[in-house]
């Protein structure tokens, strides 16, 4: 069964614990770094508390630095809040992964590949080709052979993730949108019960449930 990270994005630690303990047992959070540099490691715990003990955390923070640099990140990260998985950028290299997912411990290390907010047009800006698919296997690859336990992409590479990487690989997808919802910043999207049926492990979804006039009934429309 595919399960659902709702993106708690708010520097508001009221709001946030709030949303965090009416959500318990229906999704697990997700954490990013907007609330991480507004509250850092005693924010996270209190919202961990309202959540619950058996609601899973995704620690989104995106490492991206020299290896030494992220390996003291993510020691730090995994000792102050416990995460299930912490991200890094799969750009950062092999050498770069391979020192998180040692620092991390049982933390699960979880490898960005391509923003879901850039299309072609912005990856040829930035001098990474037009294909996004393309660039997203070679990332996948490299951090899947560097350790990373699991990958995040957007719902238009889960087909060719598994198709191409080994079955064990978790596949964490943001970029979700219910039908006829506004897709925001995001470029690179599908509905929940497309990317649960393309093969998603956990769907990342935030806006459709926060902003949401019923949060909770929003999200349980979501868990299909």
């Amino acid at each position: 069964m595919t399960g659902i990270f709702c993106a708690i994005d708010t520097p508001d630690l009221a709001a946030a614990e709030k949303l965090a303990a009416s959500l318990q047992g229906v999704v697990d959070i997700k954490l990013g770094l907007e609330f991480f540099t507004a509250r850092g490691a005693a924010g996270v715990k209190k919202v961990q508390a309202a959540a619950g003990a058996r609601t899973k955390l995704f620690l989104d923070l995106k490492l991206h630095d020299i290896p030494n640099t992220v390996a003291g990140a993510a020691r730090a990260a995994v000792a102050g809040c416990r995460p299930d998985f912490l991200t890094v950028h799969a750009s950062g290299g092999r050498e770069m992964i391979r020192a998180a997912v040692e620092a991390a411990g049982d933390t699960k290390i979880l490898a960005v590949t391509v923003l879901t907010s850039l299309d072609a047009n912005e990856l040829a800006a930035i001098g990474q080709g037009d294909d996004a698919q393309a660039q997203v296997l070679r990332l996948a690859r490299l951090a899947v052979a560097a350790g990373a336990g699991g990958i995040v992409c957007s719902p238009r590479e889960i087909a060719l993730l598994r198709k191409e990487l080994p079955k064990d690989v978790i596949l964490v997808v943001p970029g979700i949108r219910p039908a006829g919802a506004v897709k925001g910043d995001q470029k690179r999207v599908m509905t929940p019960a497309e990317a649960t049926a393309a093969g998603a492990d956990y769907l990342v979804i935030g806006r459709p449930i926060t902003q949401a006039a019923d949060p909770v009934a929003a999200a349980r429309s979501m868990c299909g």
